[in-house]
């Protein structure tokens, strides 16, 4: 994706949506990161997944890091924040030591940190939560210094130190908590929700278990249009054709489905515009019935965002 790709927006109804994509690129082989679909559904699917969701000669699986900022009700909205930079990330691939441009991606969009209003983690894992902090002097600081940061509380007891960071299952979910959400926990800046959560006339928090305990979409109501930010949820469109293939980060796996079941459904049956965290392309799409499976509706129409000439 070249750098003018890498911010785009579209309006629903009152409220500006600008995608930030830090990279879109070839991540992991199917049958590795998607274990339970059939090496056919991406065959028969060659002519649309080919290239922006699947790289056929490797196998691989395509994905993009990106966030999205949602200007609405008078406030700046900030829906999760990739992986970030310098993090100790031992055995997580691009992850570790990571370095992108994303506050300066921001920057292009017209969005500085102290801009920032809210910032929404739609569960804790690596690349959801990695530019809630920066460093200064040796230390993690809040990234966004006036935001209120939404974090799911059954994501938050469970990769914390109550859970022993996720049971202790893997050393790097205690490095995470420790380097991007504790810091906020710490500048009190944490609001942990559950259920559902509202935060303004347009917006909507829910939980949607399975991901992760805590794991959440968010809807966006205004005038006619409907969109439903669905996080992990989904990585790949696939999902959507086989919604009962889970990912290989999926901590409840039958849960995961159900989430994914219910969302869909919805998605489907009330025209809700769908945005994953990590599609390609067009980065959002709509989703129809096809008897008593889903299918593919029209792709998300985008523009590239135009960079402020100054600050205001």
């Amino acid at each position: 994706m070249n750098e003018n790709e890498s911010v785009q927006s579209m309006v629903l109804g009152d409220v500006e949506v600008i995608r930030v994509v830090e990279w879109h690129e070839p991540f992991l082989p199917t049958s590795g990161m998607f274990p339970g679909a059939a090496a056919d559904v991406w065959k028969d699917n060659e002519d649309w997944l080919a290239p922006d969701h699947w790289e056929p000669d490797s196998d691989l699986a395509v994905l993009a890091l990106q966030s999205w900022v949602l200007r609405s009700a008078g406030r700046t909205v900030l829906v999760d924040t990739g992986a970030g930079n310098g993090r100790e990330r031992p055995g997580m691939g691009p992850f570790h030591h990571s370095h992108s441009d994303f506050l300066g991606l921001l920057a292009r969009a017209g969005v500085r940190p102290q801009d920032v209003d809210v910032v929404i983690n739609t569960h804790l894992h690596v690349d959801h939560v990695g530019w809630n902090t920066v460093d200064s002097d040796g230390q993690w600081v809040p990234a966004f210094p006036n935001a209120q940061y939404l974090i799911p509380a059954a994501d938050d007891f469970h990769y914390g130190p109550d859970n022993a960071y996720g049971n202790g299952t893997q050393e790097v979910d205690r490095l995470i908590y420790e380097d991007s959400i504790a810091p906020i926990h710490q500048a009190g800046q944490a609001v942990l929700w559950d259920g559902l959560h509202r935060i303004d006339e347009h917006l909507t928090l829910e939980s949607a278990p399975g991901h992760t305990p805590g794991s959440s979409v968010l809807r966006l109501a205004s005038g006619s249009d409907r969109a439903v930010f669905v996080g992990d949820l989904l990585h790949s469109p696939v999902q959507i054709l086989e919604p009962c293939c889970n990912s290989n980060a999926c901590l409840a796996p039958e849960q995961a489905v159900t989430s994914r079941r219910r969302i869909l459904g919805r998605a489907a049956d009330e025209r809700e515009l769908l945005v994953p965290a990590h599609f390609g392309g067009a980065g959002a799409l709509e989703v129809r019935r096809d008897s008593d499976r889903f299918a593919l509706g029209p792709w998300a129409t985008t523009s590239r965002k135009k960079s402020p000439s100054a600050f205001e």
